[in-house]
């Protein structure tokens, strides 16, 4: 039977782990482990420390709810900030004892006969847990570019998203593959270092003004006299995000795509300009913001090729028409594997199923949390809950799982495990709120599909219809087993 004394194992020590640590401690749980893969809390913001990395939702959203910081420093934190607060809180609320560093999961296998989990690490252990919940988040895998001869490179071959600490940037030659989220944050500062820095675009996206201003002196003051003003700052900002679904309404579309080009337009070079003008609808990508993107391409140093790569030499790049540029750094900002969710870690369960194979369509699950053969497996993070705050969001699927183990224990269950029928109800509904939001169907192919063209990673409603969904959980969609 699920109790407190039940051997429950977290996988992954992000914003994730640290909500699930706090979360089940609170709830008079006393077998929590966190197993970290890394030597250090924070997930992404502790491996990705590219220049310019920050938060892209307003800091005071992007807070736990039970560690408010009044002494955010911007509106928008950069990753060393987000980070030390990171560590502030498992330091503060005393969870240090519950995480294990440098433990990764190499395997987690679900034995029939005994209803447990046998979870082996890097370490050479095999755990044995009642539940299991992986917090590996979104962005936990680094996507390459498959170029030719990418391998042939003679200078330095980095990732934005494992950015080694020691790379030097200064007065070098640096090619900056990708136009997303992290070429929009890292070109900035990477020209200001750079003797030159040439931006290879596949696709233009719309980047908007960022709401990024230092908070004043006066009001962290307040902040920390007044914790109630602090809570009440954080509430206005939860339910101006929380009840918004923005891919669906209209009248923000078009005031995005409206801000979008009036920031472009301050890029002095007609050819520049044009190169960087979106033919897509907004929305149609993931949001990007920067006040800072489309005036580094008025920098001298700075130049925008939208030519193809067609190969990669040892000394730099050759576009499409031929030209060859040399560089000294090559900066690959081409993203993540956001699509495996649990799946980057092999799952196996009932019946020695994989969930690689039962996701072989793309990944799906009820609520976002649970899917259907593997029992007492929860996800965080999980397929099509990306919405709002992703911090909030794991709050609320946290407290959902905990209050599932209650009710099992109530009912005596030692598994659960959610029936097909419930599942594929609710993908139906999500589905097709997914169809009825236009943007997404753009033709953008974008990195909220899996491979088979679903799209996955999308929550098509507001945060807070997913916090009500999850708000009063019940057993009737899972099958209980017994040992």
């Amino acid at each position: 039977m699920i109790g407190k004394d039940s051997r429950i194992i977290v996988i992954g020590a992000g914003p994730g782990g640290i909500i699930s640590a706090y979360q089940f401690r609170e709830a008079g749980y006393t077998d929590v482990k966190i197993l970290e893969r890394d030597g250090d809390v924070g997930g992404t913001w502790q491996r990705s420390r590219y220049p310019g990395l920050g938060c892209d939702i307003m800091i005071h959203a992007y807070s736990f709810s039970f560690n408010l910081n009044p002494n955010w420093k911007r509106s928008y934190a950069p990753q060393p900030e987000i980070l030390e607060y990171m560590r502030a809180t498992v330091d503060k609320l005393e969870l240090w004892p519950m995480i294990h560093l440098n433990t990764g999961v190499t395997e987690a296998r679900w034995h029939d006969e005994t209803g447990e989990w046998m979870v082996s690490t890097t370490t050479g252990e095999t755990l044995v847990a009642d539940v299991v919940i992986s917090a590996q988040g979104m962005f936990g895998d680094v996507k390459w570019p498959d170029i030719p001869g990418r391998d042939s490179f003679s200078g330095d071959l980095v990732h934005t998203g494992e950015w080694p600490h020691e790379l030097d940037i200064a007065n070098k030659r640096v090619a900056v593959i990708g136009g997303a989220a992290s070429a929009v944050q890292s070109i900035p500062e990477i020209a200001k270092l750079a003797s030159q820095l040439t931006s290879y675009q596949r696709s233009p996206q719309w980047v908007l003004p960022k709401e990024d201003f230092p908070i004043p002196d006066e009001q962290i003051e307040e902040f920390n006299r007044n914790p109630e003003a602090l809570q009440g700052y954080r509430d206005a900002i939860m339910n101006y995000i929380g009840p918004n679904a923005p891919f669906s309404n209209k009248e923000i579309l078009g005031g995005a795509e409206w801000a979008g080009a009036v920031a472009i337009s301050v890029v002095d070079d007609p050819k520049t300009r044009e190169g960087l003008t979106p033919h897509v609808p907004w929305g149609c990508f993931r949001p990007l913001f920067s006040n800072d993107y489309y005036p580094a391409f008025n920098r001298p140093n700075v130049e925008l090729v939208t030519d193809g790569i067609e190969r990669i030499t040892p000394t730099g790049i050759v576009t499409a028409d031929g030209v060859e540029r040399e560089f000294d750094v090559i900066v690959c900002a081409t993203g993540y594997v956001v699509d495996k969710f649990a799946a980057r870690i092999p799952f196996t369960g009932i019946g020695g199923r994989s969930l690689d194979d039962e996701w072989a369509d793309g990944p799906e699950a009820y609520l976002g949390v649970t899917t259907t053969g593997f029992p007492n497996l929860f996800m965080l993070y999980g397929p099509n809950n990306n919405a709002g705050s992703l911090i909030e969001m794991a709050e609320y699927e946290v407290a959902y799982v905990i209050e599932l183990l209650a009710q099992m224990n109530e009912s005596g269950a030692d598994w659960i495990n959610v029936q097909r029928d419930a599942m594929d109800a609710y993908n139906a509904e999500l589905q097709q709120g997914i169809a009825n939001v236009e943007v997404w169907h753009a033709g953008c192919g974008h990195y909220y599909e899996s491979p088979s063209g679903k799209i996955v990673t999308q929550y098509p409603f507001s945060m807070f219809h997913y916090r009500d969904s999850v708000a009063n959980p019940d057993l009737s969609p899972f099958e209980l087993g017994y040992k």
